[in-house]
């Protein structure tokens, strides 16, 4: 039976780092933070504000009326305006003392991810997912970067083994999760396939998951990947969240997989817990950025 990973140990490792960097601030880092109303959206948000608190980031009030949007982190209802959006962003973009912005996805249908994403003043982009840092991010030169991406790759590098040559598969290519991780265990010289709904369709899927090494899988359909798949002695890392008879499962046939894995992250308690202490690092060094670039 493989090692569970402890996301909220590894979590609890970086917040008290940040403790450290905090402390040495004059001011405390403002973080804005745009959500939906739905369940996912508000126990994200929930979490985050959780976080930022006890750390001592300000991150607005928890429940925000529309005239606060200046000041707040806000929930904003499924049926919003893409033009209330961008006013909201073009506020938080001008306000010297707001240092990070985060946008929850996914967006409702009628807003544009990636003209959202191009809103956001870069030096604030907190997921980073504005142009510019995506292209930053292509030559191994990002200064913010993904949250959930890089919480796989905290999660992959706790496990001490060495990604050179490694077969690495991502299953799922999202700008937010797919893409970046690929790019950065690329840049730790894994050798890296990105599967997708396409490479499901020609029945390929299994054939290169059980390949993997290291599989990273962000897809959204609970136990979409079997167990049985799984090559023994991998690292499986599980960004999946769904709700099945009102358990919280992830992507991969957890019990059946950890039979197989050396090392497997469970969901709940695997990547959730690091992305959420992520956004916070990111605050941080948007925070220091910012100062830098004056």
């Amino acid at each position: 039976m493989g090692t569970t990973l402890d996301g909220r140990a590894i979590a609890e490792r970086i917040k008290q780092t940040l403790r450290g960097e905090l402390a040495k601030l004059r001011v405390s880092p403002q973080l804005r933070v745009l959500y939906f109303d739905t369940p996912t959206s508000r126990v994200y948000w929930k979490a985050q504000h959780f976080e930022a608190f006890s750390l001592g980031i300000q991150a607005g009030k928890r429940d925000a009326k529309p005239t606060d949007w200046k000041e707040s982190s806000i929930p904003c209802s499924l049926s919003i305006t893409p033009e209330e959006v961008e006013r909201i962003i073009q506020w938080w973009n001008e306000d010297e003392r707001v240092h990070g912005i985060f946008v929850h996805q996914p967006l409702p249908e009628q807003l544009d991810a990636q003209r959202i994403s191009s809103l956001i003043d870069p030096r604030k982009d907190i997921e980073g997912i504005h142009p510019q840092n995506s292209a930053r991010r292509f030559f191994a030169k990002a200064r913010i970067g993904s949250c959930t991406a890089l919480a796989v790759m905290e999660l992959i590098e706790s496990t001490g083994v060495n990604l050179e040559g490694k077969e690495a598969v991502v299953v799922g290519h999202s700008e937010i999760v797919g893409r970046p991780v690929s790019m950065l265990l690329l840049d730790k010289l894994a050798t890296t396939t990105i599967c997708h709904v396409a490479t499901d369709q020609a029945g390929l899927l299994e054939d290169h998951v059980k390949r993997a090494d290291v599989l990273v899988v962000a897809v959204g359909k609970p136990h979409v990947i079997k167990g049985e798949w799984i090559k023994k002695g991998a690292i499986v890392i599980d960004v999946g969240i769904n709700v099945v008879d009102r358990r919280v499962v992830g992507d991969v046939e957890f019990e059946i997989a950890r039979e197989r894995a050396a090392f497997i992250s469970p969901v709940p308690g695997g990547v959730g817990p690091v992305t959420v202490m992520m956004v916070m690092k990111n605050t941080v060094e948007a925070f220091k950025l910012q100062r830098t670039d004056k």
